[in-house]
């Protein structure tokens, strides 16, 4: 057995139990899932589950296998282990580095992908865990898929019929991007299941707004013992212009979908104008629908009752990637030049920054693979930070990305002053960002969405278990780059489920970052 994945229990003394717990809970609370919601994909009962995160419970291998897999948390491994990650600081980076294409945009394309009968070729996708998991249930559906070549060009051809009675229930427990085949598939089937992972409890924050917008299509959903249940009642149609109750991505995403192949038009209010939902909107102009309005907030889209067509579409490059090697040379005080930059979705971005001191240059802009989105060339120069006179915090775009917001945490630490970060969106996410005090910071956690951080900090290197967030996840890493010794990241599965490569990509800029096992 090597140690547990997301909190170990080597070198440990005392209360393993109750550390083990501890991590149970948070990577629970992360998924979004009440006790009681763990414990019915458990089969067992919440008291149970109350007492194991109380560490009053003694635990056999299994069941930790069995939690891990619900929660997609790897608590414990056998064999090699989980693969940690050890850096030597402190780092000066230097040279050039290409940023990838968008994580989010690539998920949103594959779900898309199941409009189309016809063979459908994406380029450069970003090959991730989780583009790994749909894969898993695209190709347990029947779909057939294969990458191409070294460039990542990824071949989605789908069936004459789907096999929802075999979908991988695994995979799809593992994403919570199942959500967004709702507006794929109520297209062509009157009834449907599909099972869904932990956070996508009916009436949440995060779902509710997609039913209320699938409704006007005649999609019923029943959430029951983790399933959709899906039903279209195919007389109901949008009979006015459907007003997103939220502005997020995938709700926009799922709503497209769901209007693509609606012969009429459909008219999308308070819609995301984000970097994904631009991608999906070229990718489905591609199929042959009509939208007029990308990237504004109201989406006026005329759909196509079937669409068979070969088509070869190019995601544009990540703006999170591109802020994470932004931060990445602002925290080391380093010199490098972020190619293929889309500018568009770091505006806001860079201002904030500016206002703090940042210098920096860009190239002039040219376009993307995708013939639409603006890139540049970014080059970092050496800063000296102040803390802005105001909060940061996030909002649907054009403002500072959601997903962003993170990364602010880190640069704030090193800035002169003290910062607010207010991560209005998630309830449990800014916790995370108190584990940057392991490392020498100071950052006081105000209330669930409120963090203040007082620089600038001497980060000094230590041990740190990788919290269950993908981006305080990396927040910590890049951390670690400005650390004077030898850090360890413990269990970093979350890393390589958003970032290909990203520990391997910053060495090539100078970094030291050695992964390791546990034997």
């Amino acid at each position: 057995m090597s140690e547990t994945s997301l909190g170990t229990v080597t070198g440990y003394t005392g209360d393993y139990k109750g550390r083990i717990g501890n991590i149970i809970r948070d990577a629970r609370k992360h998924r979004g899932l009440t006790q009681a919601q763990l414990a019915d994909l458990l089969s067992t009962s919440q008291s149970a589950i109350n007492r194991i995160e109380k560490g009053h419970q003694n635990l056999s291998l299994e069941m930790l296998a069995r939690i891990g897999a619900a929660l997609d948390s790897e608590i414990v491994a056998l064999g090699a282990g989980p693969t940690h990650l050890r850096v030597t600081g402190p780092t000066t980076l230097s040279g050039s580095i290409d940023v990838k294409t968008s994580k989010n945009a690539g998920v949103a394309l594959l779900c898309a992908s199941l409009l189309n009968r016809g063979r459908t070729t994406l380029r450069k996708v970003a090959r991730i865990e989780e583009v790994n998991r749909i894969l898993e249930v695209l190709n347990s559906l029947g779909v057939q898929t294969r990458w191409l070549n070294d460039e990542n060009d990824l071949e989605i051809v789908p069936p004459k019929e789907l096999r929802l009675d075999a979908i991988d229930e695994v995979a799809a427990r593992r994403t919570r991007t199942i959500i967004n085949f709702l507006g794929p598939l109520l297209h062509d089937y009157d009834t449907f299941e599909l099972p869904y992972a932990g956070g996508c409890d009916l009436g949440t924050r995060t779902v509710e707004p997609h039913m209320t917008a699938l409704r006007s299509f005649g999609l019923d959903v029943k959430a029951t013992e983790g399933s959709y249940h899906a039903q279209v009642n195919r007389a109901i149609e949008p009979s006015a212009p459907i007003v997103l109750t939220e502005r997020g991505d995938t709700v926009t995403t799922n709503t497209l979908m769901a209007a693509a192949r609606r012969p009429g038009t459909t008219v999308i209010r308070n819609a995301s104008s984000n970097y994904m939902v631009q991608d999906l909107c070229f990718y489905l102009q591609k199929l042959g629908v009509v939208i007029e309005g990308i990237g504004t907030t109201t989406l006026t889209v005329t759909g196509l009752a079937s669409i068979d067509v070969d088509v070869d579409y190019a995601p544009s490059e990540d703006p999170i990637e591109a802020m994470s090697l932004l931060a990445a040379a602002i925290v080391t005080k380093s010199s490098i030049t972020i190619r293929r930059a889309p500018i568009e979705f770091l505006e806001i971005e860079l201002a904030t920054l500016g206002e703090m001191g940042f210098h920096y240059g860009l190239s002039e802009e040219y376009v993307a693979r995708n013939g639409r989105t603006r890139l540049v060339d970014l080059t970092t120069y050496e800063s000296d930070l102040h803390a802005p006179l105001d909060k940061i915090h996030p909002m649907p775009f054009p403002g500072l990305n959601i997903d962003n917001l993170p990364f602010f945490a880190v640069i704030a630490a090193v800035a002169e002053g003290q910062t607010m970060l207010h991560d209005w969106v998630y309830e449990n996410r800014a916790i995370y960002l108190t584990e940057l005090n392991k490392l020498g910071g100071h950052v006081k956690l105000l209330d669930p969405h409120r963090v203040m951080i007082e620089g600038p900090t001497h980060f000094s290197g230590t041990e740190v278990v990788c919290p269950p967030a993908l981006r305080p996840a990396v927040v910590i890493l890049l951390a670690m780059l400005a650390s004077k010794g030898t850090s360890v990241l413990r269990s970093t599965y979350v890393i390589h489920r958003g970032y290909e490569d990203l520990a391997e990509r910053l060495n090539l800029l100078g970094a030291n970052i050695e992964p390791f096992r546990d034997i």
